[in-house]
């Protein structure tokens, strides 16, 4: 019979850290490099769904998430890029998050993530 060493962590944080952690967890299990200000700009596009893009880019800018509405826009379109954020429309478009990513926003939410880590075979020595 194998033996699991098992970790049970339980921590109460603000819905915006929840927010963050879903986000971070979608990236590392779909290794997704983001950088902190990436998450940052995530998170608080996911408490704002439908938002029009320069708008948002001026949020970003006045909330000191970037130094400049072009950083922020580069920004999302390299988020865009990687399938974290989703564009609509021609003229004024506005941004989400991916709905794939499945980033609850509202109300009590609860992670109850259950990972086990296997150790695989040997590593051969060279």
């Amino acid at each position: 019979m194998a033996i699991v060493n098992k970790v049970d962590f339980k921590k109460q944080v603000t819905i915006e850290d929840t927010i963050a952690y879903q986000i971070l967890s979608h990236c590392f299990f779909n290794n997704i490099h983001i950088s902190n200000t990436d998450l940052k700009l995530l998170t608080k596009l996911a408490k704002q769904s439908g938002v029009e893009l320069t708008k948002f880019c001026i949020y970003l800018t006045d909330n000191d998430i970037f130094k400049s509405n072009q950083s922020a826009r580069n920004a999302i379109t390299k988020a865009e890029k990687k399938g974290l954020v989703v564009k609509n429309g021609i003229n004024k478009k506005t941004i989400n998050l991916n709905s794939d990513m499945n980033v609850q926003i509202e109300g009590i939410v609860l992670l109850d993530y259950k990972i086990l880590g296997r150790e695989t075979k040997k590593p051969q020595t060279v």
